[in-house]
């Protein structure tokens, strides 16, 4: 893949394909759509009529505006100093809504406008608790009700039109902004995720409310906002240790393990998206009901923790990374529960009416199980669908290899280095991030594959999809690909790269032999770039596409402080990286 700039010959290659780096212009303004937050944007500029992830404008709006009260409550939780981020049931409440406007997550508008009112409901409340003169709109406006006392939604669609992501008229301004907001979205998911298993930060969620005040603070320069985007990196760190002693406490250190691709002849569910808590609760009301439980996309990394090998009727992983889902739903049969995003709208005849969602996910016309307030979940229904239905086709064989999480790869340290020492092992290539459905993300299968043959991959996310079926051997005995698991366990990928430095003893990380090839999708993969940033590693090379909330200004401090890199063609990146001084 190639990308072109069409405005200079700089050697940044941080343009767009079909233009460089800029956002909306005057002729924008009026739109009451405009989505640029995930790497599948239009034209890589933003979605104004319609998201190219399925989301209609109205949906859109809502989530705007669920941001913007978002805003107001950080506003108020900042002021009270003493408290903020100590409240857990707003911390959640806050982490979920954020959730709900992450790509692929919520389609259904009905259910935006129901947490709107819920939050403003909770900011009200908070803000009477509170000590401001001078608070901000998005912490005080309301929406006029009926007599129901619901908000009406013709009022919800006028004020949503004007708090959207281009009421920052300043396109720079908007790009630091934006950024933290969506480092913020991934801080969120790894809190949303830790506290479904009883882990808590008042700390991180404190920060969250600090980061989200500051972007309704017109006071703040370019300067204050870019110290506010490397902070956000260092609390995603946090959030993602977090994260990993959450799942690792619950359910044990991962191991290596070879998961099954083929399918028994049982009924089945397939379970997608991120949380474990939720297939947790699955496999307990699924034992003994003659039902299999197969996992989809991200939760292939489940396979991997002790605790779920008790449960024989978790089966192995079906399919690929969320871009195939549409085939493969269909020749899976059974029903299929979205824990998280990764959503690609159920459109298709025989696929719909067998989706199921739950958390922050959502659909219209999807069947929704929600918790109750101890966070469980009955998931009666959609076992008995799944007993009524075949079971699946089978569409592949064979095993994947996982599990090399936070303490395999500390525990393999001291080989790696060995063979970093003795020559065996030239280069290590991070290739964590997601995967999606643009051709150009066939980059990452050639990447891989041309890789020479004293490489070794360490691998997290989806986009480890694209090349986790290739053959690519070991180096005395050392796998030359490693998947650590889901998105959010690169903390186990930043674990090894920080004992590597301690073991070769090297005072700059960026004198590892240690190259980073991060593919975007989402705020998670943004919040892992930020992290690596807040630990000073320098050239990173981001694609398939440079994110389009990144304007000149900031790609130009990227590039300036940490080297930051697009990706070009496969032959000229694998040169660049393969150098001495990469």
């Amino acid at each position: 893949m190639s990308i072109k700039c069409y405005e200079c010959q700089c050697k940044l290659r941080l343009c767009r394909p079909g233009g460089s780096i800029s956002n909306a212009n005057t002729s924008d303004w009026n739109r009451s759509m405009y989505c640029y937050q995930c790497q599948e944007t239009s034209k890589n500029v933003a979605c104004v009529i319609q998201g190219f992830c399925g989301k209609d404008e109205q949906v859109a709006e809502f989530q705007d505006l669920l941001i913007y009260i978002l805003k107001g409550i950080a506003q108020i939780a900042a002021a009270r100093k003493d408290e903020a981020g100590s409240i857990p049931a707003l911390n959640w409440e806050v982490a979920h809504s954020l959730l709900m406007t992450a790509p692929n997550a919520n389609f259904d508008a009905e259910k935006i406008q129901q947490q709107m009112r819920k939050m403003i409901s909770l900011r009200n409340e908070l803000r009477t608790a509170a000590d401001l003169d001078d608070w901000h709109d998005a912490a005080t406006f309301e929406l006029d009700g009926g007599k129901s006392g619901l908000y009406a939604k013709e009022h919800m669609l006028y004020k949503a039109s004007r708090v959207g992501v281009l009421a920052t008229r300043d396109e720079e301004l908007r790009s630091f902004r934006e950024t933290i907001l969506y480092g913020i979205k991934g801080i969120a998911a790894f809190l949303h995720q830790a506290s479904a298993t009883g882990k808590e930060d008042d700390q991180i969620c404190a920060f969250l409310y600090e980061a989200m005040a500051a972007t309704l603070d017109d006071t703040l320069s370019l300067d204050d906002l870019m110290m506010l985007v490397e902070k956000t990196g260092r609390y995603g760190l946090r959030a993602m240790a977090l994260l990993d002693e959450a799942y690792t406490s619950r359910y044990g250190n991962p191991e290596i393990t070879e998961v099954q691709r083929g399918v028994r002849n049982n009924p089945a569910i397939l379970v997608s998206g991120h949380h474990l808590d939720d297939l947790e609760q699955l496999l307990e009301q699924t034992q003994g009901t003659g039902v299999d439980v197969y996992t989809h996309g991200e939760m292939l990394a489940a396979h991997y923790y002790p605790w779920f090998k008790k449960y024989d009727h978790l089966v192995g992983n079906y399919g690929d990374s969320w871009r195939k889902q549409a085939g493969q739903f269909r020749s899976f049969r059974g029903p299929i529960l979205f824990t998280s995003g990764c959503m690609i709208p159920p459109r298709q005849e025989g696929i719909g009416d067998r989706v199921f969602t739950t958390g922050f996910a959502g659909y219209p016309g999807c069947f929704h199980i929600a918790s109750d307030v101890r966070g469980k979940k009955d998931f009666s229904a959609l076992i008995r669908l799944a007993q009524s239905l075949p079971v699946p086709d089978e569409i592949e064989s064979g095993t994947i290899t996982g599990g090399f999480a936070r303490n395999q790869l500390e525990s393999w340290g001291s080989r790696l280095a060995e063979a970093v020492k003795s020559g065996a092992i030239r280069k290590i290539i991070v290739m964590a991030g997601c995967d999606g459905r643009m051709k150009s993300r066939e980059y990452y299968t050639e990447f891989a594959g041309k890789l020479p043959a004293d490489t070794v991959i360490l691998a997290a996310g989806c986009v480890k999809y694209r090349f986790n079926k290739l053959v690519l051997g070991d180096i005395s005995g050392i796998p030359r690909f490693m998947d650590a698991g889901q998105i959010n366990d690169c903390y186990a990928i930043i674990a090894v790269v920080l004992k590597l430095k301690k073991i070769l003893g090297v005072d700059d990380i960026n004198k590892l032999p240690i190259v980073y090839n991060i593919a975007w999708y989402a705020p998670h993969a943004i919040i892992v770039w930020l992290a690596l940033l807040s630990l000073g590693v320098k050239d990173i090379h981001i694609g398939p596409t440079w994110p389009a909330f990144i304007t000149r200004s900031l790609a130009r401090i990227l590039t300036e402080r940490y080297r930051i890199a697009g990706i070009h063609s496969v032959n000229e990146d694998i040169a660049v990286l393969m150098t001495d001084n990469a």
